[in-house]
């Protein structure tokens, strides 16, 4: 049986591998919301991030501090299969998956893992 992975755990490693100067905090609940929406973990993801240095936030703008992007060479897994989009709900035959430390993250089709990685 596999363990399901902390959501807020994925959450800060989501948030510390952005690719972006800066972004407007709806465009990181956007992401956040790929692993929760609960408006509760997506806080203490929020914070947490903050905590760890990850993120700064002036506002409503949120600015990425950690600089260690995901490769897609490295850091992103596709898989052919019968998947749903964590981010828009579209049926997929190939699924682009993040590997982070708390776990996998995704599935996702190919341009919604370009806009939560930040490539889009």
């Amino acid at each position: 049986m596999t363990r399901e992975a902390d959501p807020v755990e994925l959450g800060v490693q989501l948030l510390a591998r952005l690719e972006h100067t800066e972004l407007p905090l709806s465009d990181v609940v956007d992401r956040i919301e790929t692993i929760s929406t609960h408006p509760e973990t997506t806080r203490a993801i929020l914070e947490e991030a903050e905590k760890r240095g990850h993120i700064t936030r002036e506002g409503d703008t949120v600015r990425p501090t950690g600089g260690q992007f995901l490769s897609f060479e490295s850091d992103v897994v596709e898989r052919d299969g019968d998947f749903e989009c964590r981010r828009c709900g579209a049926s997929l035959s190939t699924g682009y998956f993040m590997k982070l430390e708390a776990g996998e993250h995704g599935p996702f089709g190919s341009s919604c893992i370009r806009k939560v990685t930040g490539r889009e």
